[in-house]
């Protein structure tokens, strides 16, 4: 079950990835600009890092510093890499994990293109899955994530995946959505919405205590107020021309493979795509339901202690 859900993530992710969405796309910019990112951060890294998949931005909650190492669990374009990088300076570094392929591929591209036309030289990003890592133990000063936990089908194992890699007093700063109330059957089956960052939800008093479990001290978690129906502003974008490029491939026949989603594109372009995009799916659940009722984004953060927490 748990390869099942890997699986349709990493093939309606890998969509994304192969798709022309950027920042370029007004649709895209506002969904990012609706989670808590300025104009000037999202104008300082390639345009091709944001896709429109966050819930937050938690460089802002993470307080890096000159000199650290910061790793970014669902890397994705690698846009909160690039601005983490930005904050760690030449003497940090940021490291991206990714379990897609196709994600890690667009984000090395961005890579190369960095401030003033120059590769970006203290980023680094890796093919793996979240749950376990090929880093060592010890290393991070800070771990990121930004709306992607939620999609891991053992979040503890992820919980306790940075605290291996963090250093004693090294700390978290996660942007994520978590449930308010239990989502009805007809949505928490949804296979679109698992992809869309909503299904695989937990509640927050279980994400508290997964925190705990893993050996985390002073948890805290914050819900940020944010309109989760912003989402809504890039289906225009995964609808039309700007997806074009990703459509040799195409979205995943899985994502939504078990709804009433995988239907025909608009045909914006004069040549329909073969099936909706994630946004489009995401787009579709908002129109029928109205996900604030059910779940948040949240913020939250965490310490590894200096010393063992008896």
């Amino acid at each position: 079950m748990q390869k099942d859900i890997l699986k349709q993530v990493q093939q309606s992710y890998a969509a994304v990835a192969d798709s022309g969405l950027s920042n370029a796309d007004a649709g895209v910019q506002a969904v990012a600009e609706a989670f808590g990112y300025g104009a000037a951060d999202l104008a300082s890294i390639p345009a091709a890092a944001n896709m429109g998949l966050s819930c937050g931005n938690p460089t802002a909650l993470a307080a890096l510093k000159p000199g650290e190492v910061v790793v970014d669990l669902g890397c994705g374009g690698g846009l909160d890499v690039f601005l983490a990088a930005a904050k760690v300076g030449p003497m940090g570094k940021a490291i991206g994990i990714d379990m897609t392929e196709s994600m890690i591929a667009r984000a090395r591209r961005n890579a190369a293109h960095g401030p003033n036309a120059q590769p970006y030289k203290n980023v680094e990003f890796i093919l793996s899955t979240i749950e376990n890592t090929t880093l060592p133990p010890d290393l991070a000063d800070c771990v990121i994530s930004n709306c992607v936990i939620n999609l891991a089908p053992d979040k503890s194992a992820v919980l306790r995946e940075i605290f291996r890699i963090l250093r004693p007093g090294g700390r978290l700063a996660i942007s994520d959505i978590a449930l308010k109330k239990p989502l009805p059957p007809e949505l928490a089956q949804d296979a679109a919405a698992y992809s869309g960052c909503i299904a695989g939800a937990i509640p927050i008093e279980t994400y508290r205590q997964n925190l705990v479990d893993a050996g985390f001290a002073d948890v805290r978690i914050t819900q940020t107020g944010a309109d989760l129906n912003a989402y809504s502003k890039a289906d225009g974008a995964a609808s039309c021309c700007a997806s074009t490029s990703g459509s040799a491939s195409g979205p995943s026949p899985s994502a939504g493979a078990n709804t009433r989603l995988n239907v025909a594109a608009p045909n914006c372009c004069n040549a329909p795509l073969p099936a909706k995009p994630l946004h489009a799916d995401i787009a579709e659940l908002l129109r029928r339901y109205n996900i604030n009722d059910y779940a948040m984004a949240v913020q939250l953060s965490a310490i590894k202690p200096a010393a063992p927490v008896r």
